[in-house]
């Protein structure tokens, strides 16, 4: 925790993302009207492409070991003490949680009994700080790497918008598939101020699929409408006035025509009973089968968000539909989504990331006999060149605060590390800054990578 404090001077010297704009300057009278006539402005120039020039990177050198990512957002925020950064209290109930000592680690057993197993794939990070103790803002400070109260956090982009963008020109022919696809994901933020191009395809998995990839009139009819409607369209596309929000929606039926009577689009999203049963007939497990599934098909998605609820335990956290509940779905997905991902050959180059957006409380439990939001919190990393059996990070006897960092910046863990560990994990180069954004003030992939706050986890790796 040397360089903490010294982080924390550094963030606080200037302005910052990850700042509500009540704690930064206010600006002059002057200087507002000069930021709306450069709103203003910006916003009439946004739709045009970017020149090469309005993208500037320091020239990072990346980890480069993926070629995709699953994120897992536990939305709710799970219990860290109960889970990954075990620590025992007197309300622990040690025949539910079952701790063991397995290759070092305590673990509770008994809530993840086949994540025991899988302990060797994975790297847990117990040295992760939030910024935010309020849902709504840390699950999308998580999803975008700043905060969203910040400079453009109310238009900025998903990660896997950011992945979806910077992957465009790596897709092939025949890739048909959305490069970025959320599951179970209705509330994650979208495409920000980029193009709709880049925004998730947000499904909840179902046994029959894809809904409407098929037309009851069979492929022949259907594609002689779809010309025809073309056709009609095709001076409208020409000179519309409407902008990019109509190209956008033209794309968006276009991708989607892409996918019908496609076959393997078939295949990838849809299931049999007997597969939901071996991910644990849930929500969650359907999610990390399609995730599977989809990877499997190399069909050109690149980033894949699933979440799950229901982490938001301020009453009865033991009980049977708490923690048991939620731990179970957890065990049963993540553990067969790594063993498929290993059968189908593309464990290796699949990043997983598992966290919610803070952690909770620790010690005893409250007078409802739960836990309340709290700072301190865990990450956990398998595949994609990730190192797995090992620990990153030591938190106190209470787990309540960060002991030993595990990382070269010797300071907390943060999603903005996080993000930057992904795009580097991904080849992409996290100091990147593209000047498309409606101010012309400039989005950074990471925030303030030009001052070097933030970086890459490289010791998940080695």
């Amino acid at each position: 925790m040397r360089n903490e404090p010294k982080f924390i001077r550094e963030v606080l010297r200037r302005p910052h993302s990850h700042r509500p704009f009540f704690h930064r300057p206010y600006f002059t009278r002057r200087a507002f009207f000069q930021v709306l006539g450069a709103g203003l402005t910006g916003s009439a120039i946004v739709h045009r492409p970017l020149a090469a020039q309005q993208i500037t990177r320091q020239g990072a050198k990346t980890l480069s070991t993926a070629q995709n990512v699953i994120f897992i957002l536990l939305a709710g925020a799970p219990s860290h003490i109960d889970t990954f950064d075990f620590k025992e209290t007197p309300d622990s109930p040690l025949g539910l949680l079952k701790p063991e000592t397995v290759n070092g680690l305590r673990f509770p057993v008994g809530i993840f009994p086949k994540l025991a197993g899988n302990l060797s794939d994975l790297a847990i990070v117990r040295s992760v700080r939030s910024w935010a103790l309020q849902h709504n803002l840390g699950q999308s400070w998580t999803q975008i790497g700043r905060s969203p109260a910040g400079a453009l956090g109310d238009i900025a982009p998903n990660m896997g918008a950011i992945v979806a963008i910077e992957k465009e020109a790596e897709r092939k022919p025949g890739q048909v598939f959305p490069t970025f696809l959320a599951l179970n994901s209705g509330s994650a933020v979208g495409s920000g101020y980029l193009s709709a191009d880049y925004a998730p395809l947000k499904i909840v998995p179902a046994t029959s699929g894809l809904p409407d990839t098929i037309n009851p009139d069979g492929e022949t009819r259907f594609e002689a409408k779809w010309t025809l409607l073309n056709a009609i369209d095709e001076p409208m596309r020409k000179a519309s006035p409407y902008g990019r929000e109509l190209q956008d929606y033209d794309n968006f039926y276009q991708n989607g025509r892409a996918m019908m009577f496609n076959q393997s689009v078939n295949d990838a999203f849809r299931f049999t009973t007997a597969d939901t049963q071996r991910y644990g007939s849930t929500g969650f497990g359907n999610a990390c089968l399609v995730a599977s599934k989809v990877l499997a098909a190399r069909g050109g998605t690149r980033y894949i968000m699933i979440t799950t609820g229901g982490w938001d335990m301020h009453d009865d956290i033991y009980g049977n539909t708490q923690l048991p509940a939620r731990a179970r779905e957890i065990d049963n997905g993540l553990s067969q989504l790594i063993a498929d991902l290993k059968t189908s050959g593309v464990f290796n180059d699949t990043l997983i990331v598992m966290m919610g957006e803070f952690g909770r409380t620790v010690g005893r439990l409250t007078q409802q006999g739960g836990r309340d939001h709290f700072l301190q919190q865990f990450a956990v990393f398998a595949g994609g060149g990730v190192r797995g059996g090992k620990v990153i990070g030591t938190t106190d006897a209470e787990g309540s605060k960060t002991t030993e960092t595990g990382w070269s910046r010797e300071r907390d863990i943060r999603i903005e590390d996080i993000e930057a560990t992904i795009y580097s994990a991904l080849g992409i180069d996290y100091t990147t800054v593209r000047y498309d954004d409606p101010f012309g003030r400039g989005f950074y992939y990471v925030p303030e990578s030009n001052r070097d706050l933030y970086g890459p986890v490289a010791e998940l790796f080695s």
